[in-house]
């Protein structure tokens, strides 16, 4: 009965009030920030770009890596092929149209965390939505719900559940024993997390960038093999993504609503813009300004949503129009039919699914344990690390299908207390954006932040007491002017 429910309400949560909240929250920040998404090709320029003498932990680069590993993941090939066997070819369009919109929101939310980021009594940088709320707005109630959903539902959907699909591709690849493989998996993600952010970044930023490349290769190649079905896979996804009429049967039959219900719900939760968690890396990267990382993370939801996705949508599209699959089929079985055109194809794709898997693993990681250090100190950091391995090891030997549901929920009302802040700080967004041009500030402003003044300093201090928290405020902290008083 309690599975039950948890199911239902993840249902609602990811339904149509989700799916209106975040895709409104896109279109009005789009509108606001004036096209930000017009700046992509100059964030990717400044994601390869290094400023030793800015404050941070690790390079823009490896920040945006760390956030691209938790999002590009089993979701970017599984999902896809879900989303159009349940929502039909228009899928694929709506799909784009959510990463293209939801550039603008992960834009917002990466700007007003690295303005409200601390600095930790160790020198690390801390910040994410829970210090947005706490600092900027003076609602620690909402930052703890925040960290609690964050550090909680990170167990399923990012820990037990993608060890779940690694174990899937590694016996896809090589036989071996599943207590063998869990033991080795649980070893590698020990040796990459117990180094915190700078190790995750480490592994991250030489493992996704490859891999997501070989991906996109493989897609093309797929492509390029079905490339006489190319031109009716894209008149399909169209005329799926604007037929209003009435469903009909079969899977080449929904209708424009299940079209973008399903669609749209995938891109979000494929680029997780809105839901607050990337930003949790992005605090970490040595950045001169808020503005500047704030289009480097921008180009996470491009690459997630608009390149990776959409290049999977056309090439299991471009196999449906080859070969009408049908309306049973899974979204697994339709990426396998795929890549099955490939000499290989189907190891390729288990090899994917495996290292995105991998990755994910590393960077949900660092979010639940950010959160977790938000609500009980940093010295739980080394025991969320051992508990994330043994999750691991559980996770790949256990069933998971009763977890998804549950971390899918969390992740999914994580999205509601990040929206608010984006909400109530709107007019915070607009000045920062005009502040700073690049690495220049263009606008001499010294106005204090919104709730960060001298009173509210010893509010932080006490409730960084009550959390066993070293974390030091001013200048050093923020990328932007002190606090007025402080």
């Amino acid at each position: 009965m309690a599975g039950e429910w948890i199911e239902y309400l993840d249902r609602l949560v990811w339904g149509w009030p989700m799916i209106t909240l975040l895709m409104g929250t896109h279109l009005y920040l789009t509108v606001r920030t004036g096209g930000i998404q017009r700046q992509v090709f100059r964030g990717i320029r400044l994601s390869l770009s290094r400023d030793p003498d800015a404050a941070g932990d690790v390079s823009p680069f490896a920040a945006l890596a760390t956030a691209l590993s938790a999002s590009v993941g089993t979701g970017n090939i599984i999902g896809v092929g879900t989303a159009v066997a349940l929502g039909g070819p228009g899928a694929v369009l709506w799909m784009w149209l959510s990463g293209l919109l939801g550039m603008a929101t992960r834009y917002a939310e990466t700007l007003l965390a690295v303005r409200y980021r601390v600095r930790s009594g160790t020198g690390e940088m801390l910040g994410g939505a829970m210090y947005v709320l706490e600092r900027g707005l003076n609602l620690p109630w909402a930052g703890i719900a925040f960290a609690a959903l964050g550090a909680a539902g990170a167990f399923g959907i990012g820990c037990m559940v993608q060890a779940d699909a690694v174990m899937t591709g590694v016996g896809m690849l090589v036989p071996a024993p599943a207590p063998v493989t869990a033991a080795v998996l649980s070893l590698l993600v020990g040796t990459a997390v117990f180094g915190g952010i700078r190790s995750i970044a480490g592994v991250t930023e030489k493992l996704v960038p490859g891999m997501a490349a070989a991906y996109l290769l493989g897609c093309a190649a797929v492509l390029a093999v079905n490339r006489p079905f190319l031109g009716p896979a894209i008149r399909m996804i169209l005329r799926s993504a604007l037929d209003l009429r009435a469903a009909g049967g079969g899977l080449l039959g929904q209708g424009a609503a299940a079209a973008c219900r399903y669609g749209v719900a995938r891109g979000l939760f494929s680029n997780e813009s809105g839901m607050g968690s990337a930003p949790l890396a992005a605090v970490a990267a040595r950045t001169p300004n808020p503005k500047v990382q704030a289009l480097v993370s921008m180009t996470g939801t491009f690459w997630d949503t608009c390149v990776i996705c959409l290049m999977t949508g056309l090439a299991l599209m471009s196999e449906l129009a080859r070969a009408p699959a049908p309306e049973t089929i899974s979204g697994s079985e339709l990426a396998m039919a795929a890549f099955s055109r490939l000499p290989f194809g189907e190891r390729f794709l288990a090899l994917a699914l495996t290292v995105f898997a991998f990755t994910t693993i590393l960077g949900w990681c660092h979010y639940g344990q950010r959160c977790c250090a938000y609500l009980f100190g940093e010295g739980c950091a080394p025991w969320y690390r051992a508990l994330w391995t043994a999750g691991v090891f559980a996770g790949a030997l256990g069933e998971t299908e009763a977890l998804w549901s549950l971390a899918s929920l969390m992740n999914g009302l994580m999205a509601v207390p990040n929206l608010l802040s984006l909400f109530l700080l709107r007019r915070e967004i607009d000045r920062e954006t005009r502040r700073f041009d690049g690495d220049r500030l263009t606008e001499k402003d010294s106005r204090p932040i919104p709730g960060v003044g001298t009173g509210n300093k010893k509010r932080r201090e006490a409730f960084a007491s009550r959390r066993k928290g070293s974390v030091r405020d001013g200048p050093d902290g923020g990328s932007g002017p002190p606090p007025a008083g402080a």
